[in-house]
């Protein structure tokens, strides 16, 4: 079971193009609230050193966190979370 689902969306037109927006969410699901910042810090983290360097800037993107989560090792995170914008096409394509 992955430790989190990517969800993503056209970002609106008006909009500035070089600011990329994350969110995250956690549900009741999977613990107290210490469980669930703990799992919000983790999507964080991986998402600062992933998205903004790889994931296209014209997407919003939302990070749902899932119990797997709490005992998954950082390494695997940031991998989900790489091939997770690769199965979803965005990456951002790369610049000569």
């Amino acid at each position: 079971m992955p430790g989190f689902v990517l969800q993503i969306a056209p970002a609106p037109v008006d909009r500035a193009p070089p600011l990329v927006r994350v969110g995250f969410t956690v549900s009741r699901k999977v613990g107290n609230a210490v469980a669930r910042n703990r799992v919000r810090r983790r999507l964080r983290e991986i998402a600062g050193m992933v998205i903004p360097g790889e994931a296209r800037p014209d997407l919003d993107y939302v990070l749902v966190g899932r119990q797997a989560a709490l005992v998954r090792d950082f390494g695997a995170l940031r991998q989900e979370l790489q091939e997770a914008l690769k199965r979803l096409k965005a990456l951002a394509l790369a610049t000569p």
